[in-house]
């Protein structure tokens, strides 16, 4: 489904969010959030993406992202057909999951509902993004992303957080996925 959010220009950072269908806790297993990982990086040396900062969390992603060399629609609907597939490969391989037939009708589901998928649709449509061409949007967009496992509950501290960039920007450690910091 169209929505009048866009990609401005490549090179400005944008923030982007997306979503599990229906809001899925699809993401609470740390074996799925490495797949994210991995195409975060991926995309990184392969399509020109730079990452500025991201967190991962159960139902959703936050990324703040740019590229000097790729169209950022491109590099976002590459990796979430990727990671789309894999995940649910993964899910359905994995055999300590205890919500698998629940995700797995939840998904095919959707798929069945959304004409552009065979099967199954892991990820919602859209990732609304926002051109951040302002310090102020920028800075509110930064503290809203890593800010997001402490408002769940799931940390005190941002940088308490592995799969987020809160590190990178408040102590001196590197996290999991090479930035450039803004």
């Amino acid at each position: 489904m169209a929505t009048r959010y866009r990609f401005a220009e490549n090179h400005i950072p944008h923030f982007v969010t997306f979503s599990t269908v229906q809001w899925i806790d699809a993401l609470s297993r740390p074996l799925y959030k490495d797949i994210i990982v991995d195409a975060l990086k991926y995309s990184i040396s392969n399509k020109g993406l730079k990452l500025h900062a991201w967190v991962i969390m159960n139902n959703h992603v936050h990324l703040i992202i740019s590229s000097d060399t790729t169209d950022l629609a491109d590099i976002m609907r590459d990796i979430k057909k990727f990671t789309s597939v894999q995940l649910i490969k993964t899910i359905k391989e994995n055999s300590s999951e205890s919500r698998k037939s629940w995700m797995l009708w939840l998904f095919e589901q959707a798929g069945k509902q959304n004409a552009n998928n065979t099967n199954y649709q892991f990820w919602q449509q859209d990732n609304h993004p926002v051109a951040l061409n302002d310090e102020r949007i920028y800075r509110q967009k930064l503290d809203y992303l890593h800010d997001n496992p402490v408002r769940a509950g799931i940390v005190f501290e941002p940088q308490q957080y592995v799969y987020s960039s809160a590190g990178d920007y408040y102590t001196n450690q590197q996290g999991l996925i090479s930035l450039e910091l803004l």
